[in-house]
């Protein structure tokens, strides 16, 4: 092998591994489910699946926040993907302003 063409593979193993670690570095969520659970995790991956926690208060109130209950009470531990699509509920024309909004109808 000449040199110049063993400089050539080394910068092309070079290319691949910093796309390599761009990929994991920035997009995390896209990478194939096996290589996301193998490799480690990416400093962006708090951003791609945020952590919340569910519980109670004393009253009996659900709660969801971003932090666990500051008092040591159970909770439980959401992961929900930022991606997927909300839909809105809606008030139809006319209907009272303080009524509960009406869900859409998944079967229109």
């Amino acid at each position: 092998m000449t040199p110049q063409r063993g400089r050539a593979w080394l910068w092309l193993l070079a290319a691949l591994a910093a796309g390599a670690v761009g990929w994991w570095y920035f997009a995390p969520q896209t990478l194939p489910v096996a290589v996301r659970h193998a490799a480690p995790v990416s400093p962006t991956a708090d951003r791609a699946s945020p952590v919340l926690y569910k519980w109670r208060d004393d009253k009996g109130v659900l709660n969801v926040t971003d932090v666990p209950p500051p008092d040591g009470r159970r909770y439980e531990t959401v992961r929900y993907d930022p991606n997927t699509n909300v839909v809105p509920g809606y008030r139809a024309p006319g209907a009272d302003p303080n009524a509960r909004p009406i869900p859409p109808d998944p079967a229109k």
